[in-house]
């Protein structure tokens, strides 16, 4: 298991045949009035993918990325499924008791998501805690080798996570993660907590809404939370509202991903301008009024085009969680007890009330905010960040969780 260090560095070879492959692409007509409606708008991607072939330039930003991140891989064995070659950041800051913290993105993020916050959470300031920061690539993901097999799930993601932090010296460490991130996490503090993971935090508030059955107590429960529903905050009015209208036009991606991701893989795998026009989509439906810029979304997406093993193998996570007992965790059942934060952003896709979040774990601290969506690392890392020093600083409910490392 030992750590080598690793740069970004995309042949000139796949070079050329991305820009081959974005010569020969061929547009879908549209609709006069389309707009959104219809999904990404043909203008967009015409104007995006003459910018990624002729005046994107990768060599700068993969040079940016290599100088902003460290990066490194290293062999991790998972239990029934072998050794795999995984990708992380790790980016230590000055302060040598710096509380360690994994950052697991979701899709379609990456390793990238990390890159605004990591300067922010290892800065060196007297008046908040600093952090060693950990951001993995999930398996499948941007330079980390794929599963090979199947039923590669929550549980094998989990693993990774506590044995990369092992690995690296941080035998009791904090999580931070959205969109499968907070999945993942959960799935740590739930099997690790307590001895290893000490409290996890989540902009991704997700939790399946309450079910009656025909045991009293059951329903005692679920009618407990569904009171609080008549007297919600206009934020919590808004949020339900949003997740509303997300199930009923925006959730195809996650039929399609969960059920027969191989299918969609091979136009994600074979078409730049496919793959750019399936994950441009969200990252603009996903945001709050977020500004993209051109550049900064042909970064998004090569890392996914000039990924280890391609952007099929990103869907898998889909097909596999769902198969096992769906995405959404249960209310009901052991949950995990280590201390857990939420941050609520209004943009975000999953927007439930705060009482039923509340019952998801041991929540000592919550955050509302005004602006920012789905992912919140990238789109207001100043906010997020805020929210993990709060949890995690002096007089915080979060304080001290690591012993021995303050983070000041």
């Amino acid at each position: 298991m030992a750590e080598v260090p690793f740069t970004i560095a995309v042949s000139s070879e796949q070079l050329d045949t991305l820009k081959q492959k974005l010569d020969a692409t061929r547009f879908p007509d549209e609709l006069e009035d389309a707009d959104w409606a219809y999904g990404a708008p043909l203008a967009d991607l015409k104007r995006l993918v003459s910018r990624w072939r002729d005046g994107y330039d990768w060599r700068k930003h993969e040079a940016l990325l290599n100088a902003e991140l460290p990066q490194f891989t290293r062999d991790i064995v998972v239990e029934g499924f072998g050794t795999l070659n995984i990708h992380y950041v790790h980016k230590r800051s000055a302060v040598e008791d710096a509380i360690p913290l994994l950052f697991v993105h979701g899709w379609p993020g990456s390793f990238i998501e990390a890159r605004k916050i990591t300067p922010l959470l290892t800065e060196v300031h007297p008046n908040h805690p600093s952090f060693h920061v950990v951001a993995l690539s999930l398996p499948g993901y941007g330079f980390s080798e794929a599963p090979r097999k199947k039923g590669f799930r929550l549980a094998q993601y989990a693993e990774i996570g506590n044995k990369l932090m092992i690995a690296l010296g941080y035998s009791e460490y904090v999580t931070q993660g959205g969109d499968w991130g907070s999945m993942v996490t959960r799935k740590i503090a739930t099997v690790y907590g307590g001895k290893h993971s000490k409290a996890w935090h989540t902009n991704f508030p997700v939790v399946a809404p309450p079910q009656f059955s025909l045991n009293p107590m059951r329903l005692l429960s679920a009618l407990s939370m569904l009171l609080p529903l008549l007297w919600m905050s206009p934020a919590e009015k808004a949020g339900l509202e949003r997740s509303r209208e997300v199930e009923r036009t925006g959730l195809g991606y996650f039929r399609e991903q969960s059920t027969k991701p191989q299918t969609l893989g091979y136009a994600l795998a074979d078409s730049p301008a496919g793959l750019l026009a399936w994950i441009y989509e969200k990252l603009v439906a996903w945001t709050d009024k977020y500004p993209w810029d051109d550049d900064e979304v042909l970064t998004w997406i090569s890392i996914y085009w000039f990924s280890r093993a391609g952007p099929a193998a990103s869907l898998r996570i889909y097909y596999e969680v769902s198969a096992e007992d769906g995405v959404l965790p249960s209310i009901h059942g052991p949950l995990p007890t280590i201390p857990l934060g939420y941050s609520y952003f209004p943009g975000e896709l999953i927007n439930l009330p705060r009482s039923w979040a509340r019952r998801t774990g041991n929540v000592v601290f919550e955050a509302e905010h005004d602006m920012g969506g789905h992912f919140a690392a990238h789109e207001t890392p100043a906010f997020l960040v805020a929210d993990l020093r709060k949890m995690f600083g002096r007089g915080g409910p979060a304080f001290g969780v690591v012993p021995g490392r303050s983070g000041y």
